[in-house]
């Protein structure tokens, strides 16, 4: 099934892709260290941007549609587990 954040997951994938490739090259003219960890840590965050955005599309689309739609006064139970995810 895709949802709506496929397509800005798919965007911050291609980026990290991008990252990566440029990290290989930098490797290979044997850039300073400073620059590639820099680049590592676009990767990273990119991939780790992705991963939030895909769970929280889980939560928000696939775990309602499995039990029901959560009513409101139990929305800040589901808002605190989004907002746990960060530490995974």
């Amino acid at each position: 099934m895709i949802h709506e954040t496929h397509p800005e997951i798919l965007k911050r994938l291609r980026r990290a892709h991008g990252h990566l490739a440029s990290i290989i090259r930098m490797l290979e003219e044997q850039r300073r260290c400073l620059e590639i960890a820099q680049q590592l840590q676009a990767v990273v965050n990119a991939v780790d941007n992705a991963k939030t955005t895909l769970i929280h599309d889980h939560i928000d689309h696939c775990l309602e549609q499995a039990i029901g739609p959560v009513p409101q006064d139990r929305r800040a139970s589901l808002q605190e587990f989004k907002e746990i995810t960060k530490y995974l």
